[in-house]
């Protein structure tokens, strides 16, 4: 898509950016945007080096190459009667890939597929300002309750979590491998040339403590680094400066080298990790998808991770990267820009790298005194049996240090109409009666320590009362804000009342402390989608 106004700025890679008033040029590899008052949108919006903004001017479709990005279809939660559901189980998730590639599509003109829009990982792309833990506990929780913006009747459950800090000379010493795709598909700017800066980021973040080697693989897999202290940084910088891309993909091969090196200079007591940095195809090569997803999880099982980076758009094979990742206890990221690569794998480092809980998984157990139905936003990948929260056979999410995790949940209090489905009565059962508690709910969460061994039980309850949410926090603001945006995306059938006003509202309201700059550029995304569903833009 371009965009055509009244003042046409220079362009680099054939797309142009477009303002009038006060604006600015910024440059992102190899695009030229505007940072400006622009009541248009510009496609050349850049955030690698600076802000992004939109320009003035109406916006015109040129024709898009057929796309072989490849995504994973989930129906989205419906909402459950607590008489017949009153457990809601699930793992945590932290992967934050969805975000910034539905960043990617937006400030590329575009509205992102339905199935990229994964509104767990949209809202965990921010970081909150849940209290943290104390004594030795990894992790704390709290909940709020407030009206539900787009539901006026329902209200929303906010549960976070947030992750013990670790300072980086607390971290315990790193053990890398560096799976590098440099098949022919990786040559555009958005791909290899930014994946060698991005790691370049990393690389620069290590001291003589790490480890780092460097596996490629195309035609044939092959090692051009072996495993190399991590303050010899000149010789790992030089070798990542090396790389160029060319040939088909064996990604089956390169995971097994990687796995070869990483066990082979394994740090007890250390982060053991393969970073797959890849835009995801494994098109070729004799290794399937399910001999590769046995591969990982067995390496996990062994204390080797799997973190996975995608890059580029076009041929990302977003559902297996995301497959990988989460069955390598690592996460999955996707990198658009090199400030994204520094929140990655900067900001974050100890969180992408350290784990601070293992198998960690939530179940809410809803009163029916209270609550006559309720649904959850998002995690529908991350849905477990009942019965799999107090088995700690069954695997479940990872928590980093630092990190915050969030999940929400709309209610239906009791007295509310709902459209659901009756079940007829039990024959051979009782009824349960409901108490007449003034909780809403209990929340309990197990989990595994870093180190291994059984999972520990904690739980607490929710108070019934709730707010208005215009007297909501911060972060709850937030967060509403973005499932509300997510919702509008997808179209959801759930969305109620939720309009991008709104969103826009909640975003502003829920801007807060925002050192970097993330949540004022929630703001600035929620008006180009607003605009490019006014102009009748297609999803892509």
């Amino acid at each position: 898509m371009r965009a055509v106004g009244p003042t046409a700025h220079k362009h680099v890679g054939g797309l142009r950016g477009v303002g009038s008033g006060e604006a600015s040029q910024t440059i992102s590899l190899g695009r030229i945007g505007t940072i400006g008052h622009g009541s248009g949108v510009g496609s050349g919006y850049g955030y690698g080096y600076g802000g992004g903004g939109m320009g003035k001017g109406m916006a015109a479709n040129l024709p898009e190459p057929a796309s072989a990005d490849a995504y994973a279809h989930q129906d989205e939660n419906g909402f459950r009667s607590v008489k017949v559901a009153p457990l809601s189980t699930f793992s945590v998730d932290v992967d934050t890939a969805s975000y910034s590639n539905v960043r990617h599509f937006l400030t590329d003109g575009q509205l992102p597929p339905v199935d990229a829009v994964r509104i767990e990982e949209l809202v965990n792309y921010f970081p909150y300002a849940y209290a943290p833990p104390t004594g030795n506990a990894p992790f704390s929780a709290s909940t709020e309750l407030a009206t539900c913006p787009w539901m006026p009747t329902h209200q929303l459950l906010r549960i976070g979590i947030k992750a013990r800090e670790l300072d980086s000379k607390q971290r315990p010493a790193s053990n890398l491998v560096f799976l590098v795709d440099v098949s022919g598909s990786m040559s555009s700017p958005d791909r290899l040339p930014l994946l060698k800066r991005a790691l370049g980021l990393l690389v620069e973040t290590l001291d003589a403590r790490d480890h780092v080697a460097i596996v490629v693989y195309a035609g044939s897999a092959g090692t051009v680094l072996p495993s190399t202290r991590g303050d010899q940084r000149a010789t790992i910088l030089a070798a990542l400066g090396r790389l160029e891309s060319g040939g088909s993909t064996n990604g089956g091969a390169g995971i097994e080298e990687a796995y070869r090196l990483a066990q082979a200079a394994f740090t007890k007591g250390g982060s053991n990790r393969v970073v797959l940095a890849t835009d995801g195809d494994f098109n070729v090569g004799v290794t399937s998808e399910g001999a590769l997803v046995r591969l990982v999880e067995e390496k996990a099982k062994h204390g080797v991770y799997l973190s996975v980076l995608g890059f580029g758009r076009g041929n990302l094979k977003d559902a297996t990267m995301e497959k990988l990742a989460d069955r390598g206890n690592g996460n999955y990221a996707y990198i658009d820009t090199l400030q994204e690569a520094r929140k990655v794998l900067v900001e974050q480092m100890t969180g992408t790298l350290i784990t601070v809980a293992k198998d960690v998984k939530l179940q809410l157990e809803l009163n029916p005194a209270r609550v006559s139905a309720y649904r959850q936003l998002g995690y529908e990948d991350r849905q477990l049996r009942n019965e799999d929260f107090n088995d700690d056979r069954v695997d479940a999410g990872d928590i980093g240090a630092g990190h915050t995790v969030t999940a929400l949940y709309e209610i239906v209090p009791v007295g509310v109409a709902t459209k659901l489905a009756t079940v007829d009565p039990l024959k051979y059962q009782t009824p349960t009666v409901a108490t007449g508690s003034s909780e809403l709910a209990t929340v309990k969460i197990r989990y595994k320590p870093a180190s291994g061994g059984p999972s520990t039980l904690s739980s607490f309850p929710v108070a019934a009362s709730a707010g208005d949410w215009q007297q909501a926090s911060v972060d709850w603001k937030l967060a509403a804000s973005v499932a509300e945006t997510g919702m509008l995306l997808r179209g959801s059938k759930n969305r109620g009342a939720a309009t991008w006003a709104t969103a826009l509202e909640l975003a502003r309201e829920g801007r807060g402390d925002d050192p970097h700059g993330y949540r004022a550029e929630l703001s600035t995304l929620i008006e180009t989608a607003r605009k490019l569903r006014a102009l009748g833009v297609a999803v892509r």
